[in-house]
């Protein structure tokens, strides 16, 4: 099925590209579509976003719908590793870091834990 195109987004507007991303995990049926802020824990990215899909052809699909549609909303090619095996397939979207596990990959990694940890500002005001 083709993905009618988007709009060209505005300059510097990656919340329509973390939004598009996040309406295809939830048109391909990804479970457990998790975004994480990482402002303020790391200069490689602004979010993270995490998923899961059923079985490896699953997570393969999701990654392409993913790719098809930043390519068709204006948002270029963005880099993909892991689509030979679709065990784990990462997608750099620039500011936006997409990585799509088969579950129980998903689970030995856990990257949920290693980065949705406080910021170090909140951890001292937060004392």
């Amino acid at each position: 099925m083709p993905f009618p195109p988007l709009g060209l987004p505005k300059e510097g507007d990656r919340t329509t590209a973390l939004q598009l991303i996040m309406d295809v995990l939830d048109d391909a049926m990804a479970e457990n579509a998790q975004c994480i802020d990482l402002v303020g824990k790391t200069s490689i990215a602004d979010h993270m976003v995490i998923a899961s899909g059923r079985s490896d052809r699953h997570v393969g699909a999701i990654a392409e719908q993913i790719l098809s549609r930043l390519k068709d909303g204006g948002y270029g090619s963005a880099k993909v590793e892991g689509m030979p095996l679709c065990e784990w397939v990462l997608i750099d979207a620039g500011d936006i870091i997409v990585h799509v596990f088969k579950p129980d990959v998903r689970a030995f990694y856990n990257l949920e834990k290693m980065w949705s940890g406080d910021r170090p500002e909140e951890e001292k005001s937060g004392r």
